[in-house]
């Protein structure tokens, strides 16, 4: 499942098409995806004008000149890619269709923008602008770990007299938003803190530390273009290559690669997700 740093680099990816141009032509071949499509999707996006492209923990927001905003959730395997870009960011030429084109949006700038998702956990909906929060979807979100509203106050409250693994903790959206398995393990290894750890055991300080480690490993995921797991790939086709800079997931039995450990990454399953960690830098 795409984490924040996916969604951000394809939110960023459409923004240069999407932004500004409006939609002359909306195509919906399907009555749903893992839940139906809004009454008259079709009719409701055509004619309106993308106002702004933005990011809600793992969902792509576009806001309509009608006032409704576009949610779009990749599921396990959804894809927006765009083509015929004015800008020559991407293909110019539109690509002959594809079985699994659920949707797809023309706009009056030449660009196309198709969402395809053969597993179908993708997700498209419509809701108004001014209480998109209200939707039940992101009314409960968290703080975005990149923004001022998560700090080191918010986190140090949220974990307090939690008795549930600092794994857990991290991967609930309502403690902080958008993190999902992979970052959470390279988090907790470059915080060396093991994942079973309980999340009310965790110093203030050692909290004040993990808030910037957060921000950087997703920092540096969104400019390496996010992890070329499963099916991932940003707007324009390509790989992620964050994946190249992984120090544990997904290295079970291999080297830790701090210079002065000899300790092999080991794998432990939490709430039927693997955890992966080094036993001697995390405790």
């Amino acid at each position: 499942m795409p984490e924040l740093p996916e969604v951000e680099t394809v939110m960023r990816g459409l923004a240069p098409s999407m932004e500004g141009a409006v939609v002359v032509k909306a195509l919906i071949n399907r009555p749903d995806l893992r839940w139906p499509f809004p009454e008259n999707m079709a009719e409701r996006l055509t004619g309106n004008r993308v106002e702004r492209m933005r990011r809600r923990s793992k969902y792509i927001l576009a806001d309509l000149s009608s006032g409704e905003t576009l949610l779009i959730h990749l599921g396990m395997s959804g894809r927006m890619l765009v083509s015929g870009d004015p800008l020559g960011q991407f293909t110019h030429d539109h690509p002959k269709a594809e079985k699994h084109d659920h949707v797809v949006l023309d706009f009056d700038n030449g660009a196309r923008v198709t969402f395809n998702d053969p597993r179908r956990f993708g997700a498209m909906d419509l809701l108004d602008t001014a209480t998109a929060d209200q939707h039940k979807l992101l009314s409960g979100l968290g703080p975005e770990p990149l923004g001022n509203d998560f700090n080191e106050s918010h986190l140090t409250e949220a974990l307090k007299n939690r008795k549930l693994p600092m794994k857990s903790a991290l991967l609930d959206q309502k403690i902080v938003s958008g993190l999902g398995n992979i970052y959470v393990c390279e988090t907790l290894y470059r915080g060396k803190m093991h994942p079973s750890r309980r999340a009310c055991d965790v110093t203030a300080h050692e909290v004040g530390e993990l808030v910037p480690i957060i921000r950087n490993v997703l920092s540096e995921a969104i400019q390496a273009g996010g992890s070329s797991l499963k099916d991932f790939r940003q707007a324009d086709g390509e790989l992620g290559y964050f994946q190249h800079s992984f120090y544990v997931y997904g290295r079970e039995g291999e080297p830790c690669n701090a210079s002065d450990c000899s300790g092999q990454i080991e794998r432990i399953v939490q709430s039927g997700r693997s955890s992966f960690f080094c036993p001697i830098c995390q405790r």
